[in-house]
């Protein structure tokens, strides 16, 4: 935002830009003004909130977030933001923090395979491999083609030497509804791997590096499959 635009700046300008996919100028805009009912500051709090999560600024993102739960009874925002936030102090390591949020929907009556996934990954972040499992279950009962939880229970039922082909078929089908997810093909081949099939393992492991060539988890997977006698 220039100097020249400044001046006239409005929340609704925000809005607008928010609405567009354009985080980085609606930010700018959210920062600028300044509110002075209550009402609005919450509007700001929320919009500056999901803007710096959208672009990965997580630990900016955190207390606008929180300043808008606190504040707001909007309780559809409210659980917008518990999730948006739960999924920042994950991606911050701060684990306690995100259990904490998706508990409170849970305890509010609140569910969704997003919330049970998120849960999920939130466990496996901590080794409590079950636990993972069962919150990954539990979103593949609310939603069977949940993707994200498809491939989370197949990555640890592998991963964890639970049951390797029961994860194969886990990561199958959400490679099968999404061919071209480097971080799917990456769980599939490596659920191969720890069945022991390991030219299986290679040919998915390689699809996901032609997808994400700068990947260190795939290239580490790879590394490990190709030092490996079959």
């Amino acid at each position: 935002m220039n100097e020249q635009n400044k001046a006239s700046v409005t929340l609704q300008d925000g809005i607008v830009l928010f609405k567009k996919s354009d985080w980085k100028n609606a930010l700018s805009v959210f920062l600028y003004i300044q509110a002075d009912k209550e009402e609005e500051k919450r509007e700001i709090a929320y919009y500056t909130g999901l803007c710096y999560a959208k672009l990965k600024y997580y630990t900016e993102a955190a207390p606008h977030l929180e300043k808008f739960i606190a504040e707001s009874h909007d309780s559809t925002r409210v659980y917008q933001c518990r999730m948006t936030l739960a999924y920042v102090y994950v991606m911050s390591k701060n684990i306690k923090k995100a259990e904490y949020e998706l508990t409170m929907l849970l305890n509010n009556g609140f569910e969704s395979a997003q919330l049970y996934a998120t849960l999920a990954y939130a466990a496996w972040s901590q080794n409590t491999f079950s636990r993972a499992i069962e919150w990954y279950e539990k979103a593949l009962s609310v939603d069977a083609d949940n993707l994200t939880a498809l491939n989370g229970l197949g990555f640890i039922l592998a991963d964890s030497g639970k049951d390797a082909r029961r994860g194969i078929r886990y990561c199958k089908k959400a490679v099968e509804k999404a061919p071209d997810n480097p971080v799917y093909l990456d769980s599939l081949g490596w659920a191969y791997f720890m069945d022991g099939r390991i030219q299986d393992a290679k040919k998915y492991l390689y699809k996901a590096l032609t997808r994400a060539p700068n990947s260190s988890e795939i290239k580490t997977h790879i590394s490990i499959v190709e030092n490996k006698k079959e």
